[in-house]
């Protein structure tokens, strides 16, 4: 099968698209004929060597974690899943033809490959982050960096749960935000007055690791009401960063019900073939990202009505 892997650490340049023998589902696993994978932040992070303790590396390594696709292997201990299903879901080295997921849950109907792969890592880590800060229905929560993947999932998981939401985007991304239901301000010279006269905030979130953490423990008076996934010096200031994943399982069943319900979308900006992961980390490392962007291994494309 081909498959995007690095054996050093480093820049996008880093990347090759290789042969490499396909994985195998083992006990509680199932295998995807990948369809697309997502590219998430902790991809380019991994590759550039920086220490995530819930992503260990061993080069040379994969790339991706999150897919969508057609199961074709059903591991030992697996029920309630069979070969033909469409999932999406976490697992490993999903730049690839072939995948094993860790966790997974069926597709909702009328959602494109493409587009399912965009929300397992960024559901898990918005719920995560949600519950971490503690922030509660009636109050409000600071989102800075809020036009990405997690910000997009934070902001309308927020509104379903009642919570006002304060994000920061650039210029481009002001009307996105607001109907997101977010309100909406840049960041920039004079963001922290901006934001004050937008409101009391409770809470707040660095989703972007843009050097804001002083600002945002200023707005909420603790750093324990500050929690980022971004910036890795942030525990000097009393800040937690959030790296770990919780039940991905949970956070895949919950993604479903929204998106079902029509309370999560979350739009593809772009996609990219597996030749292209070079770009797909350079433009993500960039930012100014509006929703996701995604690998795609074009099989197939909508699942079962």
């Amino acid at each position: 099968m081909k498959k995007v892997s690095f054996a050093a650490f480093g820049g996008p340049d880093v990347l090759r698209l290789i042969d490499a023998e396909e994985p195998h589902a083992g006990p509680g696993e199932i295998r995807v004929s990948v369809r697309a994978a997502g590219v998430n932040p902790v991809d380019w992070r991994i590759r550039e060597g920086q220490v995530l303790g819930a992503h260990p590396t061993q080069l040379p390594s994969g790339v991706g974690l999150d897919a969508a696709g057609v199961v074709d292997e059903v591991g030992e201990g697996v029920e309630g899943v069979e070969a033909g299903d469409h999932v999406f879901g976490e697992g490993s080295s999903t730049y690839a033809e072939f995948a094993v997921l860790s966790a997974w849950a069926r597709m909702p109907e009328g959602l494109t490959f493409e587009e399912a792969a965009g929300y397992p890592s960024v559901v898990e880590t918005a719920l995560r982050v949600i519950r971490e800060v503690g922030v509660r229905p009636g109050q409000t929560l600071l989102v800075s960096g809020a036009s990405g993947g997690v910000g997009s999932a934070v902001l309308q998981i927020a509104r379903d749960r009642s919570i006002r939401v304060i994000g920061t985007a650039g210029a481009a991304n002001q009307d996105y935000l607001r109907d997101l239901g977010a309100l909406a301000t840049t960041y920039g010279d004079g963001w922290v007055e901006r934001v004050r006269e937008l409101g009391h905030v409770d809470a707040a979130l660095d989703l972007a690791g843009s050097g804001v953490i002083r600002e945002l423990v200023e707005l909420t008076g603790d750093p324990r009401k500050v929690i980022t996934i971004a910036d890795l010096d942030a525990p000097e200031s009393g800040v937690r960063f959030s790296g770990v994943a919780g039940s991905v399982p949970d956070a895949l069943a919950e993604a479903a019900s929204l998106i079902s319900r029509g309370r999560l979308h979350i739009p593809v900006e772009k996609s990219y073939a597996l030749a292209e992961a070079a770009a797909a980390h350079a433009d993500s490392q960039a930012g100014h990202t509006r929703g996701r962007r995604v690998m795609v291994i074009p099989r197939g494309t909508r699942s079962p009505q």
